[in-house]
């Protein structure tokens, strides 16, 4: 099977002046969250849509659903947890209890806040999540990255051809993520920051989907305000 994990449980708080969490953020005349699980609904691959959110906004994320796409038994809204990776686990432990997890089954992770995802890019990510077991969705990165350690004084400049920036989806194996995850030790688990950087601390390899510009993440207002030009010239 294919599973969607659609990662919504942050609190937004980088976005400010508002209480309320980014992905429930009108975009247009729907909230942003509602926008980007559309992407996955319209997929005929995918079998089951895993949303995560607060759990203080789960009732509210259900209601949003049925509002906007309608009542659908493919699309379930579960508690996130504290952590990124704290939610991703609750989605896995939702697909085993619920499915069981096999060799051929895969998940696609996805923040909530990129609404702009394109049905290629989540075709590649499947596809290459079958192949390799493990993907992540990135653009070349455009600018020039400095390095440095003390927040101060530059420690180095990297060849720019060499890097890239990171975006969503990134897609796996089930299983391998599983197991990855369980044997982490927990100083490892600590310096987590994505699902990918499980697979670079076990030396396995994640194979690389070419992304969009335009797949942005909606984190500051300034986010907010491009999302919605986007949208107006048509881009959904």
């Amino acid at each position: 099977m294919i599973f969607a994990a659609i990662l919504a449980g942050g609190i937004g708080s980088r976005m400010g002046g508002t209480d309320t969490p980014k992905q429930f953020l009108d975009l247009g005349n729907k909230p942003v969250v509602i926008h980007t699980i559309e992407k996955f609904v319209i997929n005929s691959k995918i079998d089951k849509i895993i949303v995560l959110t607060p759990q203080n906004f789960v009732n509210h994320t259900v209601h949003l659903i049925n509002e906007f796409i309608g009542e659908n038994e493919d699309i379930v809204v579960i508690e996130g947890g504290e952590t990124r990776n704290d939610t991703l686990m609750n989605s896995i432990s939702y697909i085993d209890e619920n499915f069981g997890i096999d060799d051929d089954s895969i998940i696609i992770t996805h923040d909530s806040v990129r609404p702009f995802v394109t049905h290629r890019i989540i075709e590649d990510n499947i596809d290459a999540a079958r192949r390799y077991g493990a993907c992540d969705t990135v653009i070349p990165a455009t600018d020039t990255i400095v390095e440095s350690i003390n927040a101060k004084t530059i420690e180095s400049i990297p060849v720019r051809d060499y890097y890239y920036q990171g975006q969503t989806p990134q897609s796996f194996n089930v299983r391998k993520l599983f197991n990855l995850i369980n044997s982490l030790t927990p100083e490892e688990s600590n310096i987590l920051t994505d699902a990918c950087k499980i697979f670079t601390l076990k030396d396995e390899d994640v194979y690389l989907v070419e992304g969009e510009v335009t797949n942005i993440k909606i984190t500051y207002p300034y986010d907010l305000k491009l999302a919605n030009t986007i949208l107006e010239d048509g881009y959904d």
